[in-house]
């Protein structure tokens, strides 16, 4: 049995592929008669909500509780998933007090996220700080592969392994009847956030189509004002998520800052071909004519998806389980 700790600043509560990754990796771990120990916000007596993200919880771990975790013999690997947040920096900043390897993983284009809504501290900058963050870790997971070569690119010398993601077929599956709407659907579910370019979507004019967001957050009355010709859902998950999914003629993804994003293999598992621009994430997970399409412009993108075959697109989402996920993840923290 495979003893692990976890470190993360995003936990339950919040609505993300990072959560959905990180819990379905608990959930693996258990099935495979393995024990991963998480440590996140609710841990935490010192916390409380950003301002502007009020679903993500700014919590300062106790120092003593934090060496006393890292120095513990039971673990046979810790990971950090936030290097970048306040409870992943005092867990890096023990490892390296007490010389305890430990490996990191990168799930968001921080820099690219701080640039969206403080244009004066530009990208550079940012991704010099997140080497300085991840400067400690041994070893580096990433989504993808363009996001391993982005690393790269940006200066990151450790070794970087790319880590699969996982769909959950019991929920996200094709509908047994396909929908034949006369007006097509062009879906996006996504955080309701500055940083997701959901004003490329909502601002899209295509004939014979109607735009729905699903999904919550700070940005959703702006948009809500801006573009009443869309349609805002809120937030759906289960059953109620999986239907959006089945229903819609194409989904689209309009975000050039994410470094994979999970809804896209979910709105693929369901046989609803993706558009989105060619980027990091979708270059990875769109295969062109096949599942979807990618083009700069999001409106011949939603053109050439609108003609993709739903099974062929269906078919394509067989490679991403969870159990992958959690086989590569458990073989790269424990290889030596």
């Amino acid at each position: 049995m495979a003893r692990i700790l976890l470190i993360t600043d995003a936990w339950k509560g919040q609505t993300n592929g990072v959560v959905t990754t990180l819990e379905n990796l608990v959930k693996q771990a258990k099935q495979n008669g393995d024990e991963v120990h998480v440590y996140h916000p609710g841990r935490c007596r010192w916390r409380f909500p950003l301002p502007w993200y009020r679903e993500i919880d700014i919590a300062f771990p106790r120092k003593s509780e934090v060496e006393y975790l890292v120095t513990n013999p039971k673990w046979d690997s810790i990971h950090i998933a936030t290097p970048e947040g306040f409870i992943g920096r005092r867990f890096a900043a023990a490892c390296r007090k007490y010389s305890v390897k430990f490996s990191a993983s990168c799930h968001t284009k921080f820099p690219e996220f701080v640039n969206t809504r403080a244009p004066f501290i530009k990208v550079e900058w940012g991704w010099k700080w997140m080497r300085r963050r991840y400067q400690d870790a041994s070893k580096i997971l990433v989504p993808s592969e363009s996001m391993k070569q982005e690393l790269k690119s940006w200066g990151f010398d450790q070794e970087i392994v790319v880590w699969s993601r996982g769909v959950d077929r019991d929920q996200f599956r094709p509908a047994e009847i396909q929908p034949n709407n006369h007006t097509k659907i062009l879906l996006c579910v996504s955080r309701v956030s500055h940083e997701k370019g959901l004003d490329d979507f909502c601002a899209l004019t295509v004939p014979g189509t109607k735009k729905i967001v699903v999904g919550d957050g700070p940005y959703l009355e702006y948009l809500k004002q801006r573009y009443p010709e869309t349609e805002f859902v809120g937030k759906k998950t289960g059953e109620a998520l999986a239907n959006y999914y089945r229903q819609a003629d194409v989904f689209v993804f309009p975000s050039r800052a994410d470094t994979f994003g999970v809804v896209m293999i979910e709105a693929i598992a369901c046989g609803t071909p993706v558009a989105a621009y060619p980027v990091t994430g979708p270059v990875d997970i769109v295969k062109e004519s096949k599942n979807g399409a990618l083009a700069q412009h999001l409106l011949p993108a939603i053109k050439h998806a609108l003609a993709v075959s739903r099974y062929e697109t269906y078919l394509t989402s067989l490679e991403w389980t969870w159990e992958r996920c959690y086989a590569q993840f458990k073989e790269n923290l424990l290889d030596p």
